[in-house]
């Protein structure tokens, strides 16, 4: 597969609104050196822009992003693909509806996935966001698709578009890679919070009826 003339201006702009959204990770302290990885899927196409594997934050720009097909292999770049390409185009061969995905080591959320403890629906804001509890997804090595199958799986019976993948981190996804991004700075937030709250005493859930009209409130109503 290659970049035909006609998706050529498409794959310029994800390239530079991705490599942009990389910049949001350590901006919200997200990720530490090289790690992580933001990635867009190609509208209408076979194909996914993502991070190199193991280049700093400060050399992502759009040149230095990548193009991989569904099957994880390099389509267009210099360099090699993230180490986490095959989670991401597993979950795009899956799910059409996702057109974006995002991995961090994000701390608070990490300690949770280490943990192997679900983040309850205790506040607000993870009503809106998450529709309920964040999940916990199974431990799986990196290298080929068993992340990628885990967040798919785990994600089937959530309305939530987070997973903390168990003893390694969190994983978001969006209909597109901002909205991915955002879903990691708000998983963040929230895992952060939640710890502190803990630490006050116990914590009780939101009920099942006051999450539902959060959720549709946020996801419906809420903004412009």
């Amino acid at each position: 597969m290659t970049i035909t003339a006609e998706i050529r201006e498409t794959v310029a702009g994800l390239r530079a609104e991705v490599a942009r959204l990389h910049a949001e990770l350590p901006r919200y302290g997200l990720v530490v050196w090289t790690a992580g990885n933001v990635s867009a899927r190609v509208p209408g196409r076979e194909l996914a822009v993502i991070k190199p594997s193991g280049v700093g934050y400060d050399e992502l720009d759009a040149a230095a992003m990548v193009v991989v097909d569904l099957d994880g292999r390099l389509v267009d770049g210099e360099r090699a693909p993230s180490s986490d390409t095959a989670a991401h185009v597993h979950v795009y061969r899956q799910r059409p509806d996702i057109g974006g995905v995002v991995h961090t080591h994000s701390p608070y959320a990490t300690a949770w996935s280490a943990r192997r403890e679900p983040i309850p629906c205790v506040l607000t804001m993870i009503a809106d966001e998450f529709g309920g509890d964040i999940p916990v997804g199974p431990f799986a090595l990196i290298g080929d698709d068993s992340i990628g199958r885990g967040i798919v799986e785990t994600l089937a019976g959530s309305r939530s578009p987070a997973v903390l993948m168990a003893h390694h981190g969190p994983f978001t996804v969006g209909p597109d890679a901002r909205a991915a991004v955002k879903a990691a700075v708000m998983l963040e937030e929230v895992a952060r919070t939640v710890h502190l709250a803990r630490q006050l005493g116990p914590v009780d859930r939101l009920s099942g009826a006051d999450v539902d009209r959060l959720f549709d409130r946020y996801q419906n109503v809420y903004g412009q």
